[in-house]
């Protein structure tokens, strides 16, 4: 048996509003779903899970009607999924009254039940969120239900206010896999026993590296599942050295070089980081425009001659507050502490110090 666990495709969502690539990561999100439903179906898996989260907020009927016709494109695999915190299952949501094909199987309360597929030799348990937030640990007291040799828990949570949950209960709650849904970063937390697939594509700048689904098997009482990249794109986070010598020009040509060397495509959180000249202040604004850049951190502090500052203002308060730190030896914290005393004692002006 042959299957496949995705969660947290989040159709609808408008990744990184206001940027220019954002209407372009929503149409990705769609293709990206489409893409593995293909993949689904070229290799002729028999299950595919969702865990949650399909949906970035409550469907429309016409988006309802462009899931359905994927599902039904491949329908000898049996499509299995509940509603997340993000779409959850309310009395009035388009998900309740949709025609959905025949491969197509809900779990539509927030009680626990076990779906049978004989035909497969699998039962998979689940429930569907009908809110928000469920801060009640609802999978502590689930336990594998069905007659089918193969038991499969489909869940969505993991924090404090998305049905927190006790890995060492679930472990000995009798499932063969624990399908997992709600952390966007892909997590192994337990070898081929239960994993967390991530969002299939980065949602936003805190859903750093690789990004996909996995790719599960059932066969002879042996489950095996493995993590399958498949976004095209990434958010990473870059760190950019500064020096008394980083001009604003260089500053920009080391962006770019990094940006080509890491590839184009992906979005970057930039950290500048180092020593700067006290003269120079980066512009920042101008940056954005290199590539797909989402944020610009500037943790770079001036690289302050100290003794020669000791021995320019002898005897004024600069030269007493420089005194207050230790020659060598400083901390973090003392050496920006240094710095921005400094800073504000020079932009002050003589009159005082």
């Amino acid at each position: 048996m042959k299957f496949f666990h995705t969660a947290d495709v989040h159709l609808g969502a408008e990744p990184d509003r206001g940027f220019p690539w954002s209407r372009d990561r929503s149409r990705e999100l769609w293709e990206s779903f489409r893409n593995v439903i293909r993949q689904a179906g070229a290799e002729h898996a028999d299950l595919f899970l969702i865990a949650g989260d399909l949906f970035h907020r409550q469907p429309l009927v016409i988006e309802l009607k462009e899931v359905n016709a994927l599902f039904a494109s491949i329908p000898d695999t049996r499509i299995v999924l509940m509603a997340g915190n993000h779409d959850p299952m309310k009395q009035n949501s388009a998900y309740r009254n949709f025609p959905w094909a025949k491969n197509v199987s809900w779990f539509w309360d927030p009680m626990p039940e076990t779906l049978e597929f004989p035909e497969l030799g699998i039962s998979v348990t689940g429930l569907s969120y009908d809110r928000k937030e469920i801060r009640e640990p609802l999978y502590d007291r689930i336990r594998a239900g069905g007659r089918q040799p193969c038991k499969i828990l489909l869940a969505h949570g993991g924090d404090d206010r998305h049905i927190p949950f006790s890995k060492e209960r679930l472990l000995g709650a009798g499932f063969d896999y624990i399908a997992l849904g709600h952390i966007h970063k892909p997590q192994e937390l337990v070898r081929d026993k239960m994993l967390y697939p991530g969002a299939l594509e980065p949602i936003d700048k805190n859903d750093i590296g690789v990004h996909g689904y996995i790719r599960g098997e059932y066969r002879d009482g042996l489950l095996t599942a493995r993590f399958q990249p498949a976004a095209g794109r990434e958010y990473k986070r870059l760190r950019v050295p500064v020096t008394a010598d980083t001009t604003q020009f260089l500053l920009e040509q080391t962006i770019r070089q990094k940006i080509r060397e890491q590839g184009e495509q992906h979005f970057y959180c930039l950290t500048l980081e180092g020593r700067k000249d006290p003269g120079t202040e980066f512009l920042l604004e101008p940056l954005y425009g290199l590539g797909n850049i989402r944020e610009i951190l500037d943790q770079t502090s001036p690289a302050y001659e100290i003794p020669q500052l000791q021995k320019k203002y002898q005897g004024t308060l600069l030269e007493l507050f420089i005194s207050s730190f230790p020659e060598e030896g400083r901390t973090q914290e003392e050496e920006k502490a240094l710095d921005y005393g400094i800073s504000a004692l020079l932009e002050a002006g003589e009159e005082s110090l």
